[in-house]
């Protein structure tokens, strides 16, 4: 990898880092090439990316970034996981770590919030962005379910007594 290279992915993990809501940190070390694919696969899949850089570059791309206290994790072959949705890779992250024994979540960041492995646990299990929309979107629609229910509730039950004097009026 020449300077160039260097220098432009540098620049590409610094935007990283300023524009991603969560960013994952994880040790990589034994896992198969097939077992990685596996794990890209699954973090696209759900709006996440992973890459792995050297760690002395990815620690000059942390520099004045919200996120540069990850730069103490980056010790050893680690990956970098990030996705704008704050769940979508620890959840994913996590999903893979209980599958493969090599996959060791080290920590990472939130924000301006430092996690460590159980806070990257903790907010796996929380519901993603479009769960959430999915539940306010079935809360507002509840009550107008309910109100067109209660609006026409009282013409059933009229129509209900009518039906039972007209069967009274041709019995008599």
């Amino acid at each position: 990898m020449d300077r160039a290279e260097k220098q432009e992915l540098v620049t590409t993990l610094s935007d990283v880092f300023k524009n991603t809501s969560v960013v994952v940190v994880a040790h990589y070390s034994g896992l198969t090439v097939a077992q990685m694919q596996a794990l890209r696969r699954q973090m696209k899949a759900q709006g996440a990316t992973v890459k792995v850089a050297k760690n002395r570059l990815a620690k000059i791309a942390l520099e004045g970034s919200d996120v540069a206290h990850v730069a103490s994790l980056l010790k050893g072959p680690t990956l970098i996981a990030y996705s704008s949705d704050p769940v979508a890779a620890p959840k994913v992250a996590v999903d893979f770590a209980k599958t493969n024994d090599k996959f060791v979540i080290l920590g990472g960041a939130m924000g301006t919030t430092p996690l460590n492995a159980d806070g990257v646990k903790a907010l796996a299990t929380m519901p993603s962005l479009d769960e959430l929309r999915a539940k306010l979107v079935g809360l507002i629609q509840a009550p107008a379910t309910k109100i067109a229910q209660l609006t026409t509730a009282p013409a059933a039950k009229l129509a209900r007594v009518f039906g039972a004097y007209a069967k009274q009026d041709e019995a008599a």
